[in-house]
């Protein structure tokens, strides 16, 4: 797996970020039983900038807390056959043959505000909203109460895996 990652803040959450986004990445990938080995592209930010991509990308003038840019637009969340064929051909980098996830952009100083606002530490909160982002990625989304429930469990199962509990 390749992490592309980029750190355009000044804020520090006090742990490995990268780490902590690979470990993630690859609980996900190995519960949704992902065939290939992949890319992601992560970038933590500002909450300037999130919000001029919200803006720019959603039509939504405000601040979020991560957004999700898939580059595989699967036929069914985490449905991998397609891509054995002619159609699934552009999803891999040609040079190093990787499945390419997309990119994940998560703002930190809402990272730090909402592990306050939801009693859990901030490592929680990271790695939750990178699970979430990498769902997302895998063709999840959250837009019925039926799928967010989808949602929710394998994210609370993905941090599980690695031991990140609402109590840290």
């Amino acid at each position: 797996m390749t992490l592309v990652f980029e750190d355009e803040q000044k804020e520090t959450l006090g742990f490995d970020v990268q780490e902590v986004a690979n470990s993630v990445i690859a609980a996900v990938l190995d519960m949704e039983q992902c065939p290939y080995e992949a890319e992601v592209e992560l970038i933590l930010t500002d909450s300037e900038a999130i919000r001029n991509l919200n803006c720019q990308h959603r039509s939504i003038d405000r601040e979020t807390d991560v957004l999700s840019f898939p580059m595989v637009d699967y036929p069914a969340p985490a449905s991998f056959d397609f891509l054995e064929t002619e159609e699934g051909d552009d999803c891999f980098n040609p040079d190093s043959g990787e499945l390419m996830l997309g990119d994940i952009v998560i703002c930190v100083p809402r990272v730090i505000a909402q592990a306050k606002e939801y009693g859990h530490s901030v490592l929680r909160e990271y790695a939750f909203l990178v699970a979430h982002s990498m769902l997302h990625l895998l063709g999840y989304d959250h837009m019925t109460p039926e799928e967010a429930s989808v949602m929710e469990k394998k994210q609370e199962e993905a941090l599980g895996i690695l031991g990140i509990t609402r109590d840290l």
